[in-house]
């Protein structure tokens, strides 16, 4: 099987949003704006309460998926249909926003570490429309694989070679959504969809990717590699234990049109969307 290699590496850009919430943005900058079906990566982490507090009161979302996945520390969600959670260490949110929903995400915390990720995922024409709703897991409901060596592989969505499944479920991108950890010089080799865009973000140590030729492309923390098309990709971890994303999905190749919390098809539809958040119609 043809091995992928990394073909770009990035590091984010330091941003805040929400109120003031300081975060990395790692897609959906500059650098990247996006990587189909992935419109934007946060990487948020601190334990200075001040970066963090503040939160992301009330806004609206149409046309794509929120994906929340939490490290360390704790989120309350809650929307304008009267759902209502907390988000737990370890715990995965993935919301589908559809035609529109009005939600706020706050830290149910006053102090101590927070660290996590928000992922967007874009939703096919077909699907921009449709009722919003939510998938949301416990730690304890996410499957977690045991490596020969000490690693272990927690399955958000996908399936491990050796056929650990993940509780997400989206049958409009395929994604793989896996969050990795292997000890000192371990190696992990992951089967991927031809023509799927995939990526690894390091959270921890640094990893070399294996080319078919047995090169090494050298991956540091906090940093975002974007692998070339290819059936799989092998990880190693260098000399000391190592934690990474690992993210993939089949692209729509649909046009796409950003206004703010909105993604659309069309910039007629961007238009609509605001329309119909004044006048009050999510």
């Amino acid at each position: 099987m043809k091995n992928r290699t990394v073909i770009k590496t990035l590091s984010g850009i330091n941003t805040a949003d929400g109120d003031g919430v300081k975060l990395t943005r790692i897609i959906g900058s500059h650098e990247l704006n996006m990587l189909d079906p992935f419109l934007l990566l946060d990487c948020f982490e601190s334990d200075d309460a001040q970066d963090y507090i503040g939160g992301f009161p009330e806004h609206p979302h149409r046309g794509f998926e929120t994906v929340t996945y939490l490290l360390n520390g704790k989120m309350r969600h809650k929307d304008n249909a009267g759902h209502e959670g907390v988000i737990e260490s370890g715990g995965v949110q993935w919301m589908t926003a559809g035609r529109g929903i009005l939600h706020s995400e706050m830290p149910e915390q006053e102090g101590g570490l927070l660290q996590g990720f928000q992922l967007w995922v874009n939703l096919p024409r077909s699907e921009k429309m449709s009722k919003p709703r939510y998938q949301e897991y416990l730690p304890e409901s996410i499957a977690i694989e045991d490596l020969a060596h000490g690693g272990t592989v927690k399955v958000i969505s996908g399936k491990t070679d050796k056929g650990t499944v993940g509780p997400v479920i989206n049958d409009f991108v395929s994604p793989t959504y896996m969050d990795i950890s292997l000890s000192d010089n371990e190696a992990f080799s992951q089967r991927l969809s031809l023509g799927h865009n995939a990526f690894i973000y390091v959270l921890q140590g640094s990893v070399n990717i294996i080319s078919d030729q047995d090169g090494k492309s050298p991956l540091p923390s906090k940093h975002l590699g974007i692998l070339s098309d290819g059936e799989q990709v092998t990880i190693e971890s260098a000399e000391q234990d190592s934690r990474f994303l690992l993210i993939a999905g089949k692209p729509l190749n649909e046009p796409v049109a950003r206004g703010g919390p909105f993604v659309m098809n069309t910039e007629a539809e961007i238009r609509q969307a605001f329309a119909d958040y004044q006048r009050g119609l999510f």
